[in-house]
């Protein structure tokens, strides 16, 4: 059971990895609450509550309070929170509440940020039940919301208690959610893990099998690779911006297509080959290396085609979060397991790169309907 701890200058905590976890959740709840008082509420989706509501309570001699956010990023709006902090209001939540995020990344940001403001901040934990929640969003701090105008411009650092990662929830998420979450331990395995992504290359079947032992090592290897720059930089102020590798471009394919047409994972996936054009372009890597990146993020992807100009795309990059007085930071690799921050990149390197990876998700639609 691989735990490992994440150890920042506001919070620490461990991101627990295993199957069953789901059925000792009470006794990890009160050992992680010794001597202090807690009422339970779950934060799920009506689906992910369907499946495994049995296994979720099976440790509760009394069930906690069930609170319902519909699934889908469109969800990930204030109106959900504000939903959400009502029905805890008229359910007579207090600062000895504890909220459980049990679901994908959405609830899991909805349900940390809700903890955050929610009488000035009250305990939550993640329980995350996607592929994407276990490796990257349940782990951080990072809370918060959509606006229209972009991707979680509404937000708070504000820790878990704890993560308790099930890997058996895995068993029943859809293929297309399973390889959009790999998105983001590909992700990882480029900026900061070579032995990871070589991992990813080699056992590639097996992954996309889910089968155990394989899912397991990725799952822990990604969230090491997470642990480890969060506890270096807890607030982003340098070399945490490099786990948006890909989320550039990503974040603003999301916002051109209304947070209805792609998961997350395959927004990432598109807007890291976008960012290797930009690095292929610059020579911080090679012809050899782009490739292998590439193939591995499509063969990984079945990523969803979509419509947007190369021009919307880059004009909405305007309004990512990670950019400072007008001038936009940018994530580049300079080989496979290395990484750089470049704050100089320009539009018309972005309209290059971006046109390029259009042209590419052409292709590969074009190829996956061929008889």
């Amino acid at each position: 059971m691989p735990v490992i701890p994440v150890k920042t200058p506001s919070a620490t905590y461990d991101v627990t990895i295993a199957s069953g976890l789901l059925r000792t959740l009470r006794p990890r709840l009160e050992k992680l609450n010794q001597g202090k008082p807690f009422r339970p509420f779950v934060v799920t989706s009506p689906e992910i509550w369907g499946l495994w509501q049995k296994q979720f309570l099976a440790s509760f001699k009394e069930s906690p309070t069930i609170l319902f956010l519909p699934a889908g990023e469109r969800h990930k709006r204030m109106a959900s929170v504000e939903s959400l902090a009502q029905q805890l209001a008229t359910s007579g939540a207090d600062r000895d509440s504890l909220l459980i995020a049990f679901g994908g990344g959405v609830i899991g940001d909805l349900t940390g940020f809700l903890a955050a403001i929610y009488m000035r901040g009250i305990r939550y934990v993640q329980v995350p039940t996607t592929l994407l929640a276990q490796v990257d969003s349940s782990i951080g701090g990072k809370t918060g919301a959509n606006l229209a105008a972009g991707k979680n411009l509404i937000g708070s650092f504000h820790h878990p208690q704890a993560v308790l990662a099930d890997t058996d929830v895995l068993g029943t998420l859809p293929t297309a959610e399973l390889r959009a979450g790999l998105q983001e331990s590909i992700k990882a395995g480029i900026i900061y893990d070579a032995k990871l992504f070589s991992y990813m290359e080699k056992n590639a079947a097996a992954i996309l099998a889910a089968e155990p032992k394989a899912i397991t090592h990725v799952v822990a290897a990604s969230v090491r690779v997470k642990a480890d720059v969060v506890s270096k930089d807890e607030k982003e102020s340098g070399l945490r911006m490099i786990l948006n590798f890909g989320h550039t471009i990503g974040h603003a394919i999301e916002a051109a297509t209304n947070y209805k047409q792609l998961l997350h994972g395959e927004a990432v996936g598109w807007g890291s080959i976008a960012a290797l054009n930009v690095a292929l372009a610059r020579k911080t890597i090679t012809p050899q290396q782009a490739e292998r990146m590439k193939q591995l993020i499509l063969r990984y992807g079945l990523l969803s085609p979509f419509k947007a100009t190369a021009q919307k795309l880059v004009a909405l990059t305007a309004r990512d979060k990670k950019n400072r007085s007008g001038i936009r930071s940018f994530v580049l690799p300079k080989g496979i397991g290395a990484t750089s921050i470049v704050r100089d990149v320009t539009e018309a390197e972005l309209l290059a790169a971006t046109e390029s990876m259009l042209a590419a998700m052409r292709r590969d639609a074009s190829s996956k309907h061929k008889p």
